[in-house]
């Protein structure tokens, strides 16, 4: 839970089917509440700016507006406030879901990810951190890793220490922050500053972008 309560969220999906079970999925728990349904990007976008969810959960196909370009608008590099964007969809290749995570979603997720992962990847999401479905991770990461325009990966502003590359390896394998803890044996205070740290160097705006340099520097 947030320190205002229950994590707010609004769901964004065309089927009227797909909303009613996340909706149910959710609201089976106390620390979450859906405040708002929308059926395409534009109205989402519309009841974020309005309502300020906590996490918007976005489906990447809708009509009118799709969801990479409701996540920039609202989750994108030139918003002053960004929200919480994760998108779901139910292509494990979907080729707009690298794009989508450029626009600055803090996460996705397949459709039969399962309730648990669900209600983590919201969690994370209001928490400032990401979370990308384990299971495609990999898949989607080599399929869409974009190299610069001269072919070879970007470096890091400095060079990473050996823990570094441990923290960098968790998150390009879809680990939570407390997860990397457990398997690192460190803090979650000690993921966090490497995070910071991570971020800082390879100029990532969040955990995503790191996950995603790790796959073009072949780090994972």
């Amino acid at each position: 839970m947030t320190p205002d309560g229950p994590v707010k969220v609004l769901l964004a999906d065309d089927q009227d089917l797909v909303r009613t079970g996340l909706r149910m999925i959710l609201e089976a728990r106390d620390d979450i509440t859906v405040i708002g349904e929308a059926a395409d990007g534009r109205e989402a976008v519309e009841m974020a700016k309005q309502l300020r969810p906590d996490v918007c959960l976005f489906d990447i196909r809708m009509p009118d507006m799709d969801g990479i370009e409701a996540t920039r608008l609202l989750a994108g590099a030139d918003v002053v406030d960004p929200m919480a964007v994760v998108v779901i969809t139910t292509f494990d290749l979907d080729e707009y879901v690298h794009g989508a995570l450029k626009a600055g979603a803090k996460g996705f997720l397949l459709k039969d990810a399962g309730p648990d992962l669900l209600v983590q990847a919201i969690h994370a999401a209001a928490s400032g951190d990401a979370l990308i479905a384990p299971s495609i991770t990999v898949r989607l990461l080599e399929a869409f890793a974009d190299p610069n325009v001269n072919g070879q990966p970007i470096q890091p502003i400095e060079p990473l220490t050996d823990r570094e590359e441990e923290v960098l390896a968790t998150v390009a394998r879809g680990r939570t922050n407390a997860e990397a803890a457990d398997e690192l044996h460190i803090s979650l205070s000690t993921v966090k500053t490497h995070l910071a740290s991570l971020m800082t160097k390879l100029d990532a705006r969040n955990r995503v972008e790191i996950a995603m340099w790790a796959y073009e520097t072949k780090r994972s």
